[in-house]
């Protein structure tokens, strides 16, 4: 009897029973089949040999999608185990699953793996490619797959087998002479996995993720439809090592790290000014905004965040410390303290909204692991701001927030935003109306500003649904910093009351919101984007007079002086020596402007100016610079050589 299956664009098409997904794509082009990878039935991904026995809505995904590239470095780690237990049977393949750019394996071996000997699994994994071995979807019992992975000497493989629910269908894929505990779905063979993957680095890691149990050896690697694909991204990665911002933060003398003090960052004098510039510039942004500014202690009474729910949720990840027999936690994020500044003093609806802003430093308890640069640190500082408000103000307030991000984005020069819209968490704080009020506000904020959204089911915060703002960076990276939480659960928490028009004590909502995010990995995001050329109103040395000889030193020093005195970061250079050196060494601190100061600059007054990046000098008044620099800073000017395109 025939099954009907319906398309994702609501064609009906008849097929017989037992049709495959190969052969459903074949019948609508051979293209479709050439390129299929897998095949979704009812919202479900399935193998493209999976055989279908009933009526069902069927898409077909191909490797050029999202979904298909998943499906391919998916199959891309189960190669590699493949390979890796040729060349090595003696090796124990563990978890190797597909992530963002590519996959990895985690392996248990004696032996540490070497340089070397990716080469040879890399040169492998194309011998099987080449062999194009069928891959075939096997249904087992239980026990079966636990005595058998355990007669094999993989161990791991059957205490996963053992850890599933007693009810979980346990699947193996056998390809060749390899067979893998695996959910799927897979391709139909690994020659359809193509030449579009590399081998990328080695690294440790622990059994399920926990330092108390064995360390593996982890390998990583990429994969893409296609070679095209796999150099182009290459291409990216080499771009983004010579952007990598511990490099340029050594290079420029912006700041270090040390292992005395793991994941926290030590500021420079350049770093550092930086730093005072982007906080600064965030700190005159909200004031315009109508924010107001505060402070909060550091270390707060566990108490407050049992209240609060932190405790509970994130306890983990905070640090404490005791005395006088009272509990403390050192400051994981910044909203239980902003509530406690709202409770000071009777507010009434007419003080709402009331925007409270701090950059308030933070202490999470990362994994050491996870710790990267300025990026991922233990300490921190957010851009963080509360706006209490009622429920008729949350949107006009979102909105107004979006149009503050965007101009703040702007000024960095990030033009091309990721918005994404988080809704309930299972785990979450409050009831479901306030969560679908709450949520609903959101969804209408961004439609109201006619931006396009992804939606994030399951991904809200605890306490409220967030909008998350991601940027997308001149190499195609995409980075998570602004985001937007609205709170009905926290201030009734913590006690936030107001007296309402009709006299009535009402609980505030609560906007959770911050653009930057962790002003440090913002920094960090920054210097990568501009490959640490940073614009000259973000400079750490704005301007560098560098005298030619010492005869010019006196004007030199009244150049500088000037320069000052018109809020321009300088410093001179007044060395005894050649101007070519001096002005090589400063180039290569990426300073904006040079200025070059001979005998006959000091007689006629003026400067020889060499910008970043040019070969050219353009001697002109020293107050037509002065007025001709300080308005690319007061405007906050981002030049297209700062700012490359995406090859």
């Amino acid at each position: 009897m025939p099954i009907e299956i319906t398309f994702p664009d609501g064609a009906v098409k008849q097929f017989d029973t037992n049709v495959t997904g190969l052969a459903i794509a074949d019948s609508i082009s051979s293209g479709l089949r050439r390129n299929a990878v897998a095949i979704q039935v009812n919202g479900e991904q399935w193998d493209l040999s999976r055989e279908l026995t009933e009526n069902a809505t069927v898409d077909i995904i191909t490797r050029n999608t999202d979904e298909g590239l998943e499906v391919l470095r998916h199959d891309a780690a189960h190669v590699m185990a493949e390979a890796v237990k040729e060349l090595y049977p003696e090796t124990q393949v563990t978890i190797g699953p597909s992530i963002e750019n590519g996959f990895y394996y985690d392996f248990a071996r004696e032996e540490a793996f070497t340089p070397e000997d990716l080469d040879k699994i890399e040169a492998r994994m194309k011998d099987i490619v080449k062999r194009n071995e069928t891959i075939q979807r096997e249904v087992w019992d239980r026990n079966d797959a636990i005595d058998y992975f355990n007669g094999i000497g993989e161990t791991y493989k059957a205490e996963i087998i053992s850890d599933l629910p007693e009810n979980e269908t346990i699947t193996v894929y056998r390809q060749g002479d390899f067979l893998d505990l695996c959910r799927g779905p897979h391709l139909p063979s690994t020659g359809i996995l193509r030449d579009g993957f590399k081998l990328t680095k080695l690294a440790g890691a622990y059994w399920r993720g926990d330092s108390n149990n064995a360390q593996l050896q982890r390998i990583y690697g990429t994969a893409w439809s296609d070679k095209k694909q796999l150099k182009a991204y290459l291409k990216r990665m080499e771009e983004a090592e010579k952007r990598d911002h511990r490099k340029l933060g050594k290079a420029l003398d912006l700041f270090h790290m040390q292992e005395e003090a793991p994941g926290s960052v030590f500021w420079h004098p350049k770093g550092w000014a930086v730093y005072q510039a982007v906080q600064t510039y965030m700190a005159e942004k909200q004031y315009q905004r109508g924010y107001k500014e505060i402070k909060t202690p550091q270390i707060v009474d566990i108490s407050l965040w049992e209240k609060s729910g932190h405790a509970d949720k994130f306890g983990d990840d905070m640090f404490t410390l005791s005395n006088d027999e009272r509990e403390y936690a050192v400051k994981p994020m910044n909203c239980p303290c902003h509530v406690q500044v709202f409770n000071q003093g009777l507010k009434s609806y007419r003080d709402l909204p009331l925007r409270l802003a701090e950059f308030g430093s933070c202490h999470r308890n990362e994994m050491s692991g996870s710790l990267h640069g300025i990026m991922r640190v233990r300490s921190f500082v957010q851009d963080d701001a509360h706006i209490f408000c009622t429920e008729e103000q949350i949107q006009s307030e979102v909105k107004e927030f979006i149009s503050f991000l965007h101009e703040v984005y702007a000024d960095f020069g990030f033009e091309e935003i990721i918005y994404k819209l988080s809704t309930r968490p299972e785990q979450r704080v409050g009831s479901d109306d306030e969560w679908d009020r709450a949520e609903s506000a959101l969804e209408q904020a961004l439609d109201d500003n006619e931006l396009e959204w992804e939606l994030q089911p399951g991904e809200g915060a605890f306490y409220g649904p967030k909008i998350e703002f991601s940027l997308k960076d001149c190499i195609g990276r995409v980075w998570q910093c602004g985001t937007v939480q609205v709170d009905f659960s926290m201030p009734g928490r913590l006690g936030a009351e107001y007296i309402a028009e009709d006299g009535s004590k009402q609980v505030p909502v609560m906007v959770h919101r911050a653009i930057l995010g962790s002003i440090e990995r913002f920094l960090g995001i920054l210097i990568e984007q501009h490959a640490g050329a940073l614009p000259a109103w973000l400079a750490p040395e704005q301007v560098m007079v560098a005298t030619v000889v010492t005869d010019a030193n006196e004007y030199a020093e009244q150049v500088a002086l000037a320069l000052r005195s018109a809020g321009l970061r300088v410093e001179t250079d007044l060395r005894n020596e050649k101007i070519g050196y001096k002005v090589r060494e400063h180039s290569l601190q990426k300073i904006p402007a040079i200025l070059c100061i001979g005998k006959r600059e000091a007689e006629e007054g003026t400067v020889a100016v060499r910008r970043f990046g040019s070969k050219a000098q353009n001697v002109m008044l020293l107050e037509d610079f002065i007025e001709e620099f300080g308005l690319e800073v007061q405007e906050k000017r981002i030049f297209e050589a700062q700012v490359p395109q995406n090859n």
